[in-house]
């Protein structure tokens, strides 16, 4: 941690943290309120089991709220090593003796109570990193979000209908009259990550300032009107729009069009939680891979944005509005609904520049691989973010519609593999000055 965080009122802020706790709680319940059958299969070898999930997180939340910062004796130390996220690939998990559904109910639940204890004890003026302004919460709050969103991704690859709630979303705008499809980001120094950001990581940190010369920015994510387009002009078939290695995983894979969808005559399906429907054309396209994604940047004239570029095009701010925190009609968060939200859904939301959609959606590819920050610190522990710092995984920005407020802000980095597209993944696009 770098930025000492001054805390105005304790008990207010404990009571945020409360209710953030059982709000998030809520969610992961919810989410497993199913029939053990389907939380105890696998439904994809990237994905573990729902049920290892659910003890994860009440795992995680005793390692650092009650060992770490608690000082209290490990209630289930047995376990530490089958819910370690590094011990055990996913594709491994089922064959490991996990808790049972009720049983992990009952551990998590033991776990929050004693949680909840720590909470009411705990300086949050303390200056230890951990305690300081609740910093501990605030990591296992946003991990188990981290986790319901997974879960949604496990629940859409089991393709079992009427396990998700739907809801209702704001319409869209037509992008063809008005605001021109691109807007222009001038050149000059910015800062880039997260300053006194409370809850921020440690890949958000530490705030720097650099310099970006002008390019452009697409108004709005890529929709599936656009990228029908795309693929109906043999984007898969043409090897010029890919990279080699990209190329290589759509001939191994067969790819033709965004995981889920599948064309019947001159009409594009997709499978959403189990239920089959017409491809919206307005919609944010989802389920692309980092491939995909720069593949049709190229066929458009374009290229993916950097992460720089797309930060920057926020604003400068926690969120491309502002500060404050994401009202229902800025931004699709939090599972509103099961889906993206139409383009051009939230004009409020936009960005200083008019960029708009930035936050919520759909998580947008970036061109950058996912390094740390000149000089970056690894905190708490640097399985979090340093291990993976290389040239293996992409970075993505600004959060989907599955993604709590709480775990995302436009200074927050996520990051898979290039071919990952079981996430709830789009993109848009972006080109330099002429």
């Amino acid at each position: 941690m770098t930025d000492s965080i001054k805390v105005p009122d304790v008990t207010a802020l404990k009571e945020k943290i409360a209710a953030e706790l059982a709000a998030v709680r809520d969610r992961s319940l919810a989410y497993t309120d199913v029939d053990d059958d389907l939380l105890v299969r696998q439904h994809s070898p990237l994905m573990s089991p729902l049920v290892w999930d659910l003890a994860h997180v009440g795992n995680y939340e005793e390692l650092w709220v009650l060992r770490e910062v608690g000082g209290i004796t490990p209630l289930r130390p047995e376990i530490d090593d089958l819910y370690d996220a590094f011990t055990h690939t996913r594709s491994a998990r089922p064959s490991l003796p996990l808790l049972g559904p009720d049983e992990a109910r009952r551990y998590i639940s033991g776990v929050r109570g004693r949680v909840l204890d720590v909470l009411d004890k705990i300086d949050l003026d303390d200056p230890d990193p951990l305690r300081a302004g609740g910093f501990v919460f605030g990591l296992v709050v946003q991990h188990e979000h981290q986790h319901d969103e997974t879960m949604l991704a496990t629940l859409q690859l089991s393709r079992e209908p009427g396990l998700i709630r739907e809801g209702d979303l704001p319409p869209g705008r037509s992008t063809n009259l008005g605001a021109p499809r691109e807007v222009h980001i001038p050149g000059g120094i910015f800062t880039m990550g997260a300053a006194a950001t409370p809850w921020a990581y440690d890949n958000e940190r530490p705030a720097h300032r650099m310099y970006l010369p002008g390019y452009w920015i697409d108004r709005f994510p890529v929709s599936n009107g656009a990228y029908t387009e795309f693929v109906a002009s043999g984007g898969y078939e043409d090897p010029r729009w890919w990279t080699a290695e990209g190329w290589q995983w759509v001939e191994a894979k067969g790819v033709r069009a965004p995981l889920f969808w599948t064309r019947d005559g001159d009409i594009w399906w997709r499978t959403r939680f189990g239920r089959p429907e017409p491809v919206p054309a307005d919609e944010p396209v989802q389920h692309v891979s980092w491939y995909e994604a720069d593949a049709y940047a190229r066929w458009a004239g374009g290229r993916l944005p950097t992460e720089a570029e797309w930060e920057k095009a926020c604003g400068g701010r926690t969120y491309p509005w502002g500060d404050a925190d994401p009202t229902l009609d800025q931004a699709n968060l939090g599972h509103l609904a099961a889906r993206p939200a139409p383009i051009g859904a939230f004009p409020q939301g936009a960005s200083p520049y008019g960029v708009e959609q930035l936050i919520g959606d759909v998580w947008e590819w970036t061109d950058s691989w996912f390094l740390p920050y000149p000089g970056y610190r690894s905190f708490p522990y640097k399985e979090y973010s340093e291990v993976f710092f290389g040239q293996e995984h992409r970075v993505l920005r600004g959060g989907s519609w599955a993604t709590h407020p709480s775990a995302v802000r436009t200074t927050f980095r996520n990051w898979d593999y290039p071919v990952r597209r079981q996430i709830f993944s789009g993109f848009r696009c972006a080109r330099s000055e002429d």
